[in-house]
Order: structure tokens, then sequence, then C-alpha cells
């Protein structure tokens, strides 16, 4: 029996409101339950709150859950929750007016805004009004609620969403809580299928506090783990959750539980996955923790929560310190995020450091699967230093490429008065170590890393000075540098017999020739000291960018047809057999064209292995009229 029915307009901001809601075109309308199903849950959380300092509350034996009816022939989904519950005013004030912004300019704002963003979250976050997204899929509404006084009398609230609603005082006992009967648009019936409202709560509301059944079932099963105390989950725990997070068959390699009060107040759980599924990159911009407000799922994959090279991480974080109906804008813009970021970020560095020094192993395994993206850190320029402390790479110094060394480890491994770390890149070990530029640190018995990646280079680049050694490309050291270190004797080179008078004067000739034959290709020819077993190679001036970096930027600036080849000098090494040779040749006849088709195939094979040979096909043809001459001599000299 009912009594005291009213009829009331909606306030003039809320027929914009609804307006906005019911006749913009959404594309995530579920979102709608999201909310109910928090409102529910604040009304649980309130009513603990009151029992907890001796309130007394109707019905004090109702369990606290929230429960789903989903009746597919009648299109009605119903709602309800044992909570704290509305008397009269309560209902016409929270449901019949906006609580906190009802400003003509803002509502103008916001009208302005819907016709270009088309998530719906982002609006109802905005108004902070969430129960309104109901009418995105309903063509009425009936709110029933029986408050937690016992003297106050059940409410029914009833609206079609079009600018009024109906209030009625009811003469009848109800259980404690409220309840919501919503009576979908034909076009949304979908929302009253038992199949369709389990994926929305498992997807939105899976860590509610509070159980959440359809029919027998409980729909939210699993706990809000990263809110337990840590010393009470088990590993085992951790490793269900980050199962059921990421669909991982294997247990994670590292686990993360935080809890932080200050600068601001949040708890998280993160993973390190034991792989990178990600072979091929193609979901390097998939990213992100899971961001939720008092166990509500706020936006998956959230990037402003990590920096990209730490996107590695799964998880979730879950924050105090947010507004429940937060938009993705807003999101981008808060200072909470921006301080979560940075507090996650130094736990996660934190984590890794202490994981390389006390399990290198495993740190080891972390590097072979994640360090690609772990690399692009480079650019946090606030974390160089701790970024620089975890990076690792092969070495001269290793057996084999999988081995690893940090920066650390090179430094103190280096010889006394050496204050660079040198590094040199290539594509493999054995390219490395053939190439030219490393002749002199062989000889030298000097460390070198190895570089694999191209990006290994922008890192150390970036990040220019560690611990005091700067971090130098071995074909840019100064050479000056390493003459106070003794050669080492792995060197196992017989020794070169010293040219005479005649021939150092024949050799400053043939320089000035092999200039003169090679012209603008080369700023210079001059003889090397850097060469151990190499005849020539080409060397940039002092000062700029490795020849692995110029190539990188020549593909990233001007794209593979950039054939450009940076003016660099070539050095000759007087040592070598082959210049030895040349020498004799040039001193008998300056004008032999065996003599230029050598030249050209050292500056050629020289800029092959600095990767800027575009063209090989005449060099291929000069190798062949070479290999032709020469068989022929080396027949004579067999006599076959």
């Amino acid at each position: 029996m009912a009594a005291a029915q009213e009829h009331c307009e909606f306030k003039t901001e809320i027929k914009k409101l609804l307006d906005i809601i019911t006749n913009s075109l959404y594309t995530n309308r579920e979102i709608f339950l999201r909310e109910l199903v928090s409102n529910a849950s604040d009304a649980l959380d309130k009513l603990r709150f009151e029992t907890s300092r001796g309130t007394e509350v109707k019905d004090p034996d109702l369990p606290l859950e929230i429960t789903l009816e989903a009746d597919d022939n009648k299109h009605v989904l119903t709602l309800k929750d044992t909570g704290i519950g509305m008397s009269r005013d309560e209902i016409v004030r929270f449901l019949g007016t906006i609580a906190h912004s009802g400003s003509e300019q803002f509502l103008e704002n916001m009208a302005r805004e819907s016709k270009e963003n088309k998530d719906a979250s982002d609006i109802i976050g905005r108004f902070g009004v969430g129960f309104y997204s109901v009418f995105m899929v309903a063509h009425k509404v009936v709110v029933t609620s029986q408050s937690y006084r016992s003297d106050e009398k059940p409410v029914r609230w009833t609206s079609d969403g079009l600018g009024s609603y109906d209030v009625e005082t009811l003469d009848e006992s109800l259980p404690r809580g409220t309840t919501i009967e919503i009576h979908l648009k034909e076009d949304h019936k979908e929302y009253a299928t038992e199949n369709r409202i389990k994926h929305i709560i498992k997807t939105h509301s899976n860590f509610i506090s509070f159980p959440i059944k359809m029919g027998e079932e409980t729909v939210n099963q699993v706990t809000a783990l990263w809110r337990e105390p840590k010393f009470s989950v088990k590993q085992e725990q951790y490793d269900e959750f980050y199962k059921f997070l990421t669909y991982d068959s294997e247990p994670p390699l590292e686990t993360l539980h935080i809890s932080v009060d200050a600068p601001v107040q949040f708890k998280a759980l993160m993973f390190i996955p034991k792989k990178d599924y990600d072979i091929f990159n193609q979901e390097r911009d998939k990213y992100g923790l899971d961001l939720y407000v008092r166990r509500v799922l706020i936006q998956k994959e959230n990037k402003d929560l990590l920096p990209q090279y730490l996107g590695f991480m799964k998880g979730v974080v879950d924050t105090e310190d947010l507004p429940l109906n937060i938009s993705r804008e807003t999101l981008q813009e808060n200072r909470v995020i921006a301080k979560i970021k940075s507090t996650i970020t130094k736990q996660i560095l934190s984590a890794l450091e202490k994981m390389a020094k006390s399990d290198p192993d495993k740190y080891a395994a972390f590097w072979k699967e994640h360090s690609k993206i772990f690399k692009i850190g480079y650019m946090d320029f606030a974390h160089k230093d701790r970024f620089a402390g975890l990076l690792r790479f092969n070495s001269s110094i290793h057996e084999s490429k999988d081995e690893l060394t940090s920066l650390a480890d090179y430094i103190s491994r280096a010889k006394e008065g050496q204050k660079e770390i040198y590094y040199i890149s290539g594509q493999s070990r054995e390219a490395v170590e053939l190439n030219p530029h490393f002749e002199i640190f062989r000889k030298k018995g000097i460390e070198v890393l190895y570089l694999y990646e191209p990006i290994d280079e922008f890192a150390l680049e970036a990040v220019g000075e560690f611990e005091k050694f700067k971090l130098k490309a071995a074909e840019n050291a100064d050479l000056k540098n390493l003459d106070d270190f003794a050669d080492t004797d792995k060197d196992e080179k017989k020794p070169v017999e010293e040219l005479s008078k005649d021939d150092s004067k024949i050799l400053d000739r043939l320089l000035k020739k092999m200039q003169d034959i090679l012209g603008e290709k080369v700023t210079e020819v001059r003889l090397s000291d850097r060469l151990t077993t190499s005849p020539a190679c080409l060397v940039s001036p002092d000062g700029t960018m490795s020849s692995h970096m110029q190539k990188i930027m020549r593909l990233v600036g001007g794209g593979a047809k950039d054939d450009t080849i940076p003016p660099k000098a070539m050095e000759i090494n007087a040592d070598h057999p082959l210049v030895r040779n040349l020498i004799a040749i040039f001193g008998a006849d300056e004008n032999d064209l065996y003599l230029g088709a050598c030249i050209e195939q050292l500056y050629e094979s020289s800029l092959l292995l600095e990767g800027y040979l575009s063209d090989p096909h005449k060099m291929v043809n000069r190798i062949n009229e070479l290999l032709e001459q020469s068989s022929g001599w080396y027949k004579e000299v067999k006599k076959v």
C-alpha cells in the first residue's frame, strides 16, 4: 500500500544532464552497472560503519551483500543491496538534484564535449553522478529503499529519465536496503541476460569487498589480494592471482606487493612475467597497470602509472585518493596519478637492484626477456644513474655471447689510470671482434663492451657518464689515452721489420697518391696507430657519433634510400703485408693500374665494414678481376 505520492520535476541541471546522457552516442554503456554496484558497495560500507559504532539498525542479521536478478523475458535487470538505505528526504536529495555541480556554464561545456567524446565514463565522471548513467539503457527505473532507521518508512522513486519523477511512501514493511529495477530499452535488452551481467561484474567490479550474487552463485570470487597484509599472503596465492590477471600459464618471475601512505595512499600488486610473449613487438604500446579506486576498476592498462620502459610489469594499483568517477582525461592531468607513478617507478627499480645483487641468475633471466623494453629507460633522466646501474652487456672478457657484465663490474676491472668505459657496436660477437677499431684494445688488453642492439648505443650515449667514467665508442677513443697502457702478451703477431728510409719516403708519396685517387670520398689518408691486423679503416672526425650511430640516424632521418656517406678519414696500417706490397709496387711504378684497383678496394672494403656500401656490384667485379690476376700469378709461382 502506498501513501503520500508526489510527482516532481527534475531540476534544470538534471534535465540537461539526462539529455546529454540519453541522446549522445556512447560506446561504453555497460559502465552503468559498474556505477550502480559501486553505489551499492558504498551503501554497505556506510551500514557497516554505523554498526561498528554501535548504532541500532533495522534487520541487524541481514547479510551484507549485493544481488542481481536478470529477467530476459521481461527485459528487466534488478539490483539489490542490504546497505544503509534511504529515507524519503534522502532519495529526493540524492536522485533529484546534482549534489555538487550545477552551473549553467559547466553543463554547456559538457554538452559540447559530449559531441566529441564518446566514452560514457568520461562525462559521467565529470559530474560525479553515476546513478544517472542507468538511463543510457533504461526507459524506466524504479528505486525502492528502506532506511536502516527503524522509524523510517520505505520509499519508492520512479522515473523515465525524460524530465520528471514520482516519489511515494509505502505503508508496508520491507527489509533494509535498496532495490533498483531497470526496465531496459528494446535495443539494450542484452543487459537482462545472466552471461552478459556476469561478464560486466567480472570486468569492472570483481574485487568489490561484498559478495555480488546471481542466484546461488557468487560472481566476484577473487580476493582483492593487494589489500591483504603481505605477511598473510603465500606465494601460491600470488601465483594464482597473477595467472588470473594475465592468463599466463607460468608463475611470475618476481612479485612486488607494496602499500604506501605518503605522499599518496595506495596499494599495488605487481609482477614481472617470466617470459616476454610479444616476440614481434606488435604490442609494444599495450602496457600499463589496472587502476582501481576502492576495489572498483576505473581503467585497464593505465599507461600513466608506469614509464614505458617498465611496461613489462603486470598488476593493479588501488587508491583511496581519487574520486570513483574520475574521467580518463582528468586521470592524465591528476597529480595523484603522477605521484603514484613516481613512487611505483622507484619501487620497481629498487626491486630490480635487489634482484641483481642477491640473485644474478634471476636478474640475467629478467634481462634476457625484458631488456629490449627496459633499455628505453635511457630517456628517464630523473633516474639515469639507477637505470645505468641496471644495464647489462656482453664484453670482450667473456668467452661467449650469453655472458653479461654491468658498468660497475667493468669499472672494477679497469686498468689503473683508465677513466673511460669503451664500447663497440655490431650485429654479432664475431662482427665486433673483426671490427678494425677493436684491434688497439685487444693489443692493449683493455675491456670493451659489445653492443648488439641499435638501442644500446642510444642508451649509453644518453647515460654519458657512470661513476665518473665517461662512456665512449671505441672508434672515437683518444689514442693518446691508450698510449699509457702497455701492450699485452696476447698479441702473437710476428714482429714486422721497420721500413727503411727510402720506403718511408715512398709511403709518404703513396698516401698522397691514395688521397688523389679517392678524392673527396675521404677527408684525408693517414697512417694509423690503432690497427694491428687490418690494412685500413675509416675514422670519423673527433667528437662525432660512431659509425653505427650514424647509420641508425641515417635510416631514421633519411630513410633506407639515403646513400650519403659522412665525411671520414682513411687510416692505413703501414705494417700490414698488403700495404708493404703496395709500397713496393708504387716504388716501381707510380701509375700501375693494379695499384689503383687495390686502393679502391681498400676503401670500399672499409665502407662495407662500416655499413655504408649501398651498391656492391662494382666492388664484386673488381674483386673478381683481382682474383683473376692473383690466381694467374699464384699459378706461375706454384708452377701448376
